[in-house]
């Protein structure tokens, strides 16, 4: 039985690459329904805190009609002038319902989404015009989705209204002995009462339409193994290329050192294990270079190297070891190492019978002083 993701199936969650390109393309995680609820809870909130303001706007309103437009006679000016005063006033009474429903709207959307800019959601998309899949949009679990959060939002809205009626029922027979005012409160209170529970009850269809938003965006974004391979090759270079490339890095980095071993004044041996090749110049450098490191084959080509070449090789256990584990090729070799190597090089000096051993060493005369 072949494994999941072997034959294309989408097994392996995206990668943050594929969810960047998804985002630009204005494909994103979001609720609708969760933004519904969020602004009509907001804005029920809001009508509690300045409802009464609204309602003095309304009731300045028809009062003023009824006191000083209802007896004029009816012209064109009049007309414009009544028209004039409601819409004033109707922008006075829900200026800071419409403030609060925009600014909820906004935080909402920026916490849901996040700042996104982005056109790529404009561009007609000709395979929506398809009757094949506009079919297959109909008769999607998006759309029984939909459907079945329709007819829930109908059903609790429904009774949350039914609810409030009911409990609210004993108090209708009252209203017929209250002046205008009051009645007016009361059935502003109701209202707002109704309009808050239902907008409550829609968070919870929000948060539930959130969580499938959520199950489905994932499922969509989902990728083949081959597709998450593919793309960190795209990203990270193809594995067998960049092996390659970092086996002909070491080839040309073996071929430089092997070049640079005749120059040495030493080759310092474990024996067999670790081969370094040092350079002393002081015109050049304090201390002594390494030229050259390896080992186990390595070792063995520098030593070879330096057979033909007519370098010295001494074998110094502990320092070769301590050169090749400390000291990168052309650094210097540190303070700690500088006497141990001076010594091996006064010797190499010595012997030649050439030029004078490093400073710090008992061959030079400012040490025999």
């Amino acid at each position: 039985m072949a494994p999941p993701g072997s034959s294309g199936e989408k097994t392996e969650r995206a990668t943050p690459k594929k969810r960047e390109e998804t985002r630009k393309k204005g494909q994103v995680l979001k609720s609708t329904e969760v933004n519904t609820a969020v602004t009509m809870v907001a804005m029920f909130a809001a009508l509690s805190l300045f409802g009464a303001d609204v309602f003095r706007h309304m009731t300045d309103m028809l009062a003023n009609y009824l006191g000083t437009r209802l007896g004029e006679k009816i012209t064109a000016q009049n007309v414009s002038l009544v028209f004039d005063d409601a819409i004033l006033t109707l922008l006075r009474a829900a200026l800071p319902l419409l403030l609060v429903a925009v600014a909820a709207g906004v935080v909402i959307n920026l916490v849901q989404v996040g700042f996104l800019l982005t056109g790529a959601t404009l561009r007609p998309k000709f395979s929506k015009l398809s009757p094949l899949q506009g079919l297959k949009r109909i008769f999607s679990m998006r759309s029984l989705v939909e459907m079945i959060k329709a007819v829930l939002k109908i059903a609790v809205v429904g009774f949350v209204v039914y609810s409030e009626y009911r409990r609210q029922f004993p108090v209708f027979p009252n209203m017929t002995s209250y002046d205008i005012d009051r009645s007016g409160q009361e059935i502003f209170t109701l209202c707002l009462g109704v309009g808050f529970r239902a907008a409550v009850a829609l968070v919870g269809i929000g948060v539930a339409d959130y969580m499938f938003q959520w199950f489905d965006f994932e499922k969509n974004l989902r990728m083949t193994k081959q597709e998450v391979k593919d793309e960190y090759k795209m990203i990270e270079g193809d594995p067998q290329i960049k092996s390659k490339i970092k086996q002909k890095q070491r080839e040309m980095s073996a071929m430089r050192m092997m070049q640079a071993v005749p120059e040495a004044d030493v080759v310092i041996t474990n024996p067999t294990h670790y081969a370094v090749a040092i350079k002393y110049d002081e015109a050049v450098a304090a201390a002594p270079v390494v030229l050259a490191k390896g080992a186990d084959k390595m070792a063995l080509r520098i030593r070879e190297k330096a057979r033909e070449a007519g370098v010295q090789i001494v074998e110094n256990k502990p320092v070769a070891r301590a050169l090749y584990e400390t000291v990168e090729v052309g650094r210097q070799i540190p303070a700690a190492l500088f006497q141990a190597v001076a010594e091996i090089l006064a010797h190499v000096y010595q012997a030649a019978g050439g030029r004078p051993p490093p400073a710090g060493t008992p061959g030079r005369t400012e040490d025999r002083r």
